[in-house]
């Protein structure tokens, strides 16, 4: 019997949930599993992660930032 490894699935500490309706329109963002608060663009989510001691050198890294619903280029509903 042949055994196939599970895919990896990163755990990230960061994730920023899909674009919310607004004026101008945003994204949640989470830390560790909790909300803490709200981002615009880029910015505002390594203004986040600063606030937990966290750096940030990648964003595209799944392993340190999960976004859900797009990218890091997503801030608009379509």
């Amino acid at each position: 019997m042949t055994e196939q490894a599970a895919p990896y699935i990163a755990h990230p500490r960061i994730m920023v949930l899909g674009v919310q309706p607004g004026t101008p329109p945003f994204r949640i963002v989470e830390i560790d599993g909790e909300v803490v608060g709200e981002a615009k663009g880029v910015i505002d989510v390594l203004e986040a992660a600063a606030a937990f001691g966290i750096t940030v050198h990648d964003m595209d890294d799944p392993d340190v930032v999960r976004w859900v619903g797009g990218d890091k280029f997503t801030w608009r509903l379509h």
